[in-house]
């Protein structure tokens, strides 16, 4: 039996702190979930291959299960919502899940930890 402060592995079987496992960031198939900011198409969250993203000449990928976040509170920039999820996710606008979604033009990608994931994922749909 090996072990350190966060993981344990027992016959071969790798356990992991719970207050850790909020912090690793979620992978889908290979794919990160991950907060995206395009040009000129907003912020959107969901699962993407951040080497597609970097290596692409159009700065490009496919985005699954995605949501677009219009307008958010709580959160100075959307480095602080990958990191800490929203203080004021009522007052957030966070759209529907699309399955599948190209994006042009992507600025940035950034890695969300568990806990901004699963409040990203179980935001309330907004709609106008």
């Amino acid at each position: 039996m090996e072990a350190n402060l966060n993981e344990i592995i027992i016959n071969g079987i790798s356990y992991i702190r719970k207050d850790r496992v909020e912090n690793i960031p979620a992978k889908l198939d290979g794919k990160t979930y991950c907060i995206i900011r395009t040009y000129s198409a907003g912020v959107f969250a969901g699962f993407i291959n951040r080497t597609d993203a970097l290596n692409s000449p159009y700065q490009s990928a496919t985005i699954y299960n995605s949501r677009r976040i219009h307008w958010w509170e709580g959160a100075a920039s959307i480095s602080q919502v990958s990191q800490e999820g929203f203080k004021k996710l009522d007052a957030c606008r966070i759209a529907m899940v699309v399955p599948e979604e190209d994006l042009r033009r992507i600025i940035e990608v950034i890695p969300c930890t568990g806990v901004a994931k699963n409040q990203i994922e179980g935001a309330k749909e907004w709609k106008k």
